[in-house]
């Protein structure tokens, strides 16, 4: 069990990131300004490397680069990797949606109004993810936002049953254009 708190002052994950894409290369030093250390995103990122089957994404709005460089190494890496999404919120400036599905990532989002809200993530089917978070750059920097990382088998099932139950009613085979 674990609780993260944000805002997450500003750091590099370049070596995380290498070390999932290459486990054992050596490190290379990244050119960059920010320190490396141990943050609320790093912590966060390492949850979500620590997949190895699949990764289950239930997000309201997701713009942060750094998150969406770690979803798709998982998915490069042979995970199986879906997200469900607000309609709304995919298409504004900064989303990360596009470069998810353009790389091959199964997106899938609702079709009506009112948003999809949720914020979670089910990582191999063995650890939650939840907590007030959207993954956006502005709320991880900025914001007094929360994650609960927990690994109860009741709470997973739980908030799986609802993935696959949104995933579902999300699917475009059943969308209806012309009521």
């Amino acid at each position: 069990r674990e609780v993260l708190f944000f805002p997450s002052r500003p750091c590099c994950i370049e070596a995380l990131l290498a070390e999932a894409a290459e486990p054992g290369a050596p490190a290379r030093p990244c050119p960059c300004p920010l320190p490396s250390g141990d943050t609320a995103l790093s912590r966060l990122v390492r949850r979500l490397l620590s997949a190895r089957r699949s990764l289950d994404l239930c997000l309201f709005s997701f713009s942060c680069p750094q998150l969406a460089r770690a979803v798709q190494l998982l998915h490069r890496r042979g995970v199986r990797v879906r997200l469900v999404t607000d309609a709304q919120f995919m298409g504004l400036h900064g989303s990360q949606i596009g470069r998810l599905r353009h790389a091959g990532i199964q997106v899938r989002h609702d079709q009506h109004s009112g948003y999809m809200h949720h914020k979670f993530a089910i990582v191999d089917r063995r650890m939650l993810i939840t907590g007030s978070l959207n993954w956006t750059t502005q709320a991880i920097q900025s914001n007094r936002e929360n994650v609960l990382v927990v690994e109860d088998a009741e709470y997973v099932k739980a908030f799986q049953d609802e993935f696959e139950r949104i995933w579902e009613e999300y699917n475009p085979a059943n969308y209806i254009f012309f009521p």
